[in-house]
């Protein structure tokens, strides 16, 4: 069930459509302000949002709902596009650069100088918005007293959608292709006047081809330790509370950041994809606009809410169930730890044997020759792992690791006995060959029922290249033994009475992640390799823990549906040419928003392929297509992006187009190539 509008709300609102804020080199960003009725008189905290994702039209409805929220607790809300979005002045040329961060500050000063201000400022986001929040506390500035950060990272290599375990993601590829069809579009006539065309061409010319930006750095360096708050974690000094879900692509950083800040910090983990938690899907959503405004209570105005009485980390047990590519909630019950790490985990290490995993102290259930086993899978294996930060638009989470199994060593434990459940991050401790230089290992751990059917817990990836660290490659010697640990994503999990555990391992596992230059076998060694389990015992406390209210937002402009969207997952294998396909389709129709009078319309469509074992035959593809319309006024986009390979390198090649009033205004292309430098 989606959040509830809440129609009695405490305080009268008054809304600023478009306010300039002026940047210290003179440029002007636009921001939309909601402000409790009378803080003229009674000035108010701020919470600031910073983000490129329009709010003028795409993000208009959420923004509302949150924002309008705040202001009738008692706060002013703030949402301002960043710098070439939306409706403010100049040109978005990557994400999380210094200028952005600089710009913030400016921000905060700005608003800490409102008559309407008391002068203390949070700042909330999710993604982005989150990344920033978490950027701009490591810098103090003095405005800022407290955040809230969901679906964000501490660091940009490690957890981002670029790269995972040194893999190439093609999570990279898509939000690459999400943000070239954002910034193709203008700012709204109404708001800026006639200098509107101007500003679009300056987008549409200078913003540049991010995608390349980003695989110009397949290692761990400085463009990604600027803007990663890991680099320093006692820099950040506010209070911060990080949230995060299970199906989305940041639990892990909730973790590292509770274990490393020195500042008041609470963590936040539910079952959600990459959504706020009052919209979560999987469900159950909670009443985080609550949550939020007595973080800000307590932070921003002096009030004892009792929220810092509360467990520094509470988390989602999730309880078994079947696999599905969508759930609308997942059973389960909130638990808490004081700290992390917590000293109620055992990590608990299973010994590998051919097929078996045995708990401490169990032998196998036959005899097997201490030998070892090796894998070389087929490029098919990942076309059921959904993706990597699920956003609920279609069925992206994975399917029934039956159909990956086959291409995998698999690794079971006997049916259990009792309930396991475990909370934290599985590592699998493995010695291992390769055949290749370049390789890349993939491990799944899944809950096996009775029946055969396997749902995927969490998973890692890693190049094997980046062994020794993200920072440090070295290609793998072949046929040279090594010990490998690879870290799975943190989660929460119970697994029932007369349910396996299941250990996959395999070679690839496309189209998550990119798949080495050449066909690769790993040889492993079981005798000499474990997996850690987290393992946590229930506790008294969590029966006990506060329930966490509705999920409640304000009310929304009207918004009308014109066409009616659609989202689909769809895996087709054409067998006269040994080619697979993933195509995912994001259709979100056409709405028109009331209230400014302008029609939106959203669409996606991206193609995964490979063939046979043909490692270089490998590509993506990804089109965009947005159009905006106000009686006489239109606009349309079509962004189109392909990347392919071969051995040696990447290839890009993307084309651009805008159309005013249905004539073609603007047309580039690019074709560009990244070398393959370890992996």
């Amino acid at each position: 069930m989606a959040a509830r509008p809440v129609h009695e709300l405490p305080n009268a609102v008054e809304v600023t459509e478009h306010q300039w804020i002026p940047m210290r080199d003179g440029t002007r960003l636009s921001a939309r302000i909601w402000k409790p009725a009378g803080a003229d008189e009674q000035p108010v905290p701020a919470v600031l949002e910073f983000i490129p994702y329009r709010k003028r039209d795409i993000k208009r409805m959420r923004d509302t709902q949150i924002h309008h929220y705040f202001a009738a607790y008692g706060y002013a809300g703030i949402r301002v596009d960043l710098r070439g979005s939306g409706e403010s002045e100049g040109v978005l040329t990557d994400e999380y650069l210094p200028q952005e961060q600089e710009d913030a500050e400016d921000i905060l000063r700005w608003l800490a100088e409102q008559s309407w201000c008391t002068g203390d400022v949070g700042m909330m986001g999710i993604s982005w918005g989150g990344f920033n929040a978490l950027q701009l506390a490591a810098r103090r500035p003095p405005q800022l007293k407290a955040i809230i950060a969901v679906a964000a990272t501490d660091d940009r290599y490690a957890d981002d959608v670029h790269y995972k375990g040194g893999c190439l993601l093609n999570d990279n590829l898509s939000w690459a292709s999400v943000m070239f069809a954002f910034n193709s579009l203008p700012p709204d006539p109404q708001l800026v006047g006639e200098r509107w065309r101007e500003m679009w061409m300056q987008r549409l010319e200078h913003s540049g081809l991010w995608v390349k930006k980003w695989m110009d750095h397949p290692e761990r360096d400085e463009y990604w330790r600027q803007g990663s708050v890991c680099e320093d974690y006692g820099a950040i000094q506010c209070p911060v509370m990080i949230v995060s879900g299970w199906a989305d692509g940041y639990p892990n950083p909730v973790f590292r950041l509770v274990e490393n800040l020195e500042a008041p910090v609470k963590g936040l983990v539910g079952p959600w994809s990459h959504i706020y938690p009052h919209m979560g899907l999987p469900g159950p959503q909670i009443g985080f606009l609550q949550e939020a405004v007595r973080w800000w209570d307590h932070w921003l105005k002096g009030k004892d809410t009792g929220v810092m009485e509360e467990p520094s980390l509470r988390v989602w047990m999730q309880d078994s169930v079947r696999p599905r590519t969508q759930y609308a909630s997942r059973p389960g019950r909130w638990v808490g730890e004081p700290s992390w790490p917590s000293p109620h985990i055992d990590a608990t290490r299973l010994q590998l044997s051919p097929r078996h995993l045995q708990w401490p102290g169990e032998a196998p259930p036959e005899t097997f020759p201490d030998k070892p086993v090796a894998i070389q899978s087929p490029l098919s294996v990942g076309l059921f792992g959904g993706k990597w930060c699920a956003y609920n638009n279609g069925p992206d989470l994975p399917y029934d690791q039956r159909e990956e199994d086959g291409g995998a060593l698999v690794f079971d434990t006997q049916p259990l006995q009792e309930t396991v459940e475990i909370l934290g991050a599985p590592v699998l401790d493995v010695v291992l060959e390769s055949n290749r230089p370049v390789a890349q290992i993939a491990v799944r751990l899944s809950d096996e029922a009775p029946d055969g059917k396997a749902t995927r817990v969490t998973y890692g990836v890693l190049n094997l290249c980046h062994r020794h660290g993200h920072d440090r490659p070295a290609y793998m010697e072949p046929g040279q033994r090594e010990r490998v640990r690879v870290p799975l994503d943190h989660i929460a999990q119970s697994f029932p009475p007369g349910h396996r555990i299941r250990l996959a391992v395999s070679t690839s596992y496309w189209p998550l992640t990119w798949a080495p230059p050449q066909p690769v076998k790993l040889t492993l060694y079981p005798a000499e390799s474990h997996l850690e389990l987290p393992v946590r015992q229930p506790r008294e406390e969590d029966q006990h823990l506060p329930d966490f209210g509705e999920a409640v937002v304000a009310p929304p402009p009207k918004r009308t549906p014109l066409e009616q969207g659609d989202g689909n997952w769809i895996i087709s294998r054409d067998l006269a040419r040994d080619e697979s396909t993933l195509h995912v389709i994001e259709d979100e129709g056409r709405v028109h928003l009331e209230d400014v009078d302008l029609e939106l319309e959203r669409s996606a469509d991206e193609w995964y392929r490979a063939r046979g074992d043909d490692f270089t035959s490998l590509n993506g593809e990804v089109i965009h297509r947005r159009g905006l319309q106000r009686g006489d006024w239109s606009v349309y986009t079509v962004t189109r992006t392909l990347l392919t390979c071969d051995e040696g390198q990447f290839r890009i090649h993307a084309t651009l187009d805008a159309y005013e009033n249905g004539l073609r205004v603007f047309s580039k292309t690019w074709d560009e190539t990244v070398p393959r430098v370890y992996v």
